[in-house]
């Protein structure tokens, strides 16, 4: 008994550390000094205890710890977490553009894991798990109940093994049942094709650290094989859920003329407020030669159309945000995902780190993304999708728990009314009503002529053409 009684002091001990520097820390960043929460902490200490003492099974001290940071994290937002030495790798291979998986974005809704994008050419894509998906069983585990670290561990595993998804979509009267083969996923960051004569496409699928290297090396393919400047481009950001913040300013900056703003962030911590202009310094890594001076003249003025979705998140919403408000492109497709937070990985001393949302950022024109997305010049619906299935691609920030408001909603200038083309029906007798995930989203590289936002893109692209000559 006296052991244990030592035990419980010298938690508490050191959990009142914990709050005074955590208390002091607040003072550094000029918040008002507040009182320990002395209440609070003797509860967390006594449910420490009586977990200790009186569960069915004994727990290791470890995973009480581990458990109790997932649940602070976990309760703020749905992008703040905890991420144990396994994830914190993970992390850190995905950014170079490689890691091991099903190729899914996620986020956590009502205890269930809910699909933000698939991953292109990833075993997931290809099966056809959609944007607003919402995942409740893992092979014959139920989802309900299991924090978004635990799903997602379950989700990754050796290459070739299967796993099995159930899958509640709107639109579907039953769930839906995929095996999945986990696969390396190697993400090729930019991908590009020459549509016709003039005319050029590239696609983003994921912001990474060699993604503005890669736009350059996609530019320069597309001039050699018109093998004059382009008449028009079309920016594919759909699906793209987003990556590194440099990514991003690095292919705002291709387009737009030199220290112009991209991006601004607003926080508590002085490192949190950030001004990125179109400059070198905000988006080369240390001793990194510009690669943006390769590109030709008339990058900075080719006529531009951008298309987004919702499933356009984070770092492609900052793109499509920056070009738009300084009119440097036309944004077509629908409404993006409205994830308007900054992430920050902070490295622990034990090998792993968390994941925490330090800072909102915000368009040129000073309007927050966060809840809301980036709103279209001109709306066009994908023609591949059905009615019923639209609904299941509405998910949005704004949707998931926890998630952050929007700060500027009430000030925000509003948006002008998009125009509006109506996708032509798909043919609902051709479709397979067996409940199977048959449809496959949209690839832009094999289907591109059937592609009906991609078609719009380049229609108007020649209008703008055509006007320029009159």
């Amino acid at each position: 008994m006296r052991g244990k009684l030592h035990f419980f002091s010298l938690f508490i001990g050191a959990m009142v550390g914990v709050m005074i520097a955590l208390n002091f820390s607040a003072e550094a960043n000029k918040d008002p000094a507040s009182p320990l929460p002395v209440d609070e902490l003797r509860a967390f200490t006594e449910v420490f205890g009586k977990i200790k003492s009186d569960y069915v099974e004994p727990i290791e001290d470890k995973k009480l710890i581990n458990e109790a940071i997932n649940g602070m994290l976990n309760g703020l937002d749905p992008h703040s977490s905890y991420l144990d030495q396994d994830a914190f790798k993970d992390l850190q291979v995905s950014t170079q553009g490689e890691f091991g998986g099903l190729g899914i974005e996620v986020g956590m809704e009502d205890g269930f894991v809910k699909v933000v994008s698939p991953i292109e050419d990833t075993p997931a894509y290809q099966a056809g798990v959609k944007s607003g998906d919402l995942i409740i069983k893992l092979d014959d585990t139920p989802v309900k109940g299991l924090t978004l670290n635990e799903a997602v561990k379950r989700m990754r595993g050796k290459p070739n093994t299967k796993i099995t998804l159930t899958i509640l979509r709107k639109g579907e009267t039953k769930p839906i049942i995929i095996t999945l083969t986990r696969a390396v996923i190697q993400v090729k960051s930019v991908k590009n094709k020459l549509l016709e004569t003039g005319y050029g496409y590239i696609r983003i699928t994921q912001f990474q650290d060699h993604t503005g290297e890669d736009l350059v090396k996609a530019i320069d393919t597309l001039a050699k094989q018109n093998k004059e400047a382009l008449k028009g481009l079309v920016l594919d950001l759909r699906n793209d859920p987003g990556g590194l913040l440099n990514g991003a300013v690095a292919v705002s900056s291709a387009f737009l003329p030199k220290d112009v703003l991209v991006v601004y962030t607003d926080g508590r911590t002085e490192d949190a407020k950030m001004r990125l202009t179109a400059n070198k310094e905000n988006y080369l890594r240390t001793n990194q030669s510009d690669y943006l001076k390769a590109l030709p003249e008339w990058t900075k003025t080719v006529p531009m159309i951008v298309l987004v979705n919702g499933g356009s998140a984070s770092a492609s919403e900052i793109v499509a945000g920056a070009l738009k408000d300084h009119k440097r492109a036309i944004i077509m497709g629908t409404q993006t995902f409205g994830k308007g937070s900054v992430q920050t990985i902070l490295p622990l001393g034990n090998g792993t780190a968390i994941k925490l949302t330090t800072a909102r950022y915000y368009t040129p024109s000073g309007n927050s993304i966060q809840a809301k997305g980036i709103t279209p010049d001109i709306v066009v619906e994908d023609a591949t999708v059905n009615e019923g299935d639209k609904p299941s691609l509405s998910v949005r920030e704004a949707d998931l728990d926890r998630h952050l408001a929007n700060d500027k909603d009430k000030d925000a200038k509003p948006d002008h009314a998009p125009v509006k083309l109506q996708a032509p029906k798909k043919d609902k007798a051709k479709d397979d009503k067996s409940g199977k995930a048959q449809d496959k989203p949209a690839d832009p590289e094999a289907g591109i002529k059937q592609d009906y936002q991609i078609n719009q893109a380049l229609n108007l692209l020649k209008g703008l053409q055509l006007m320029q000559k009159r």
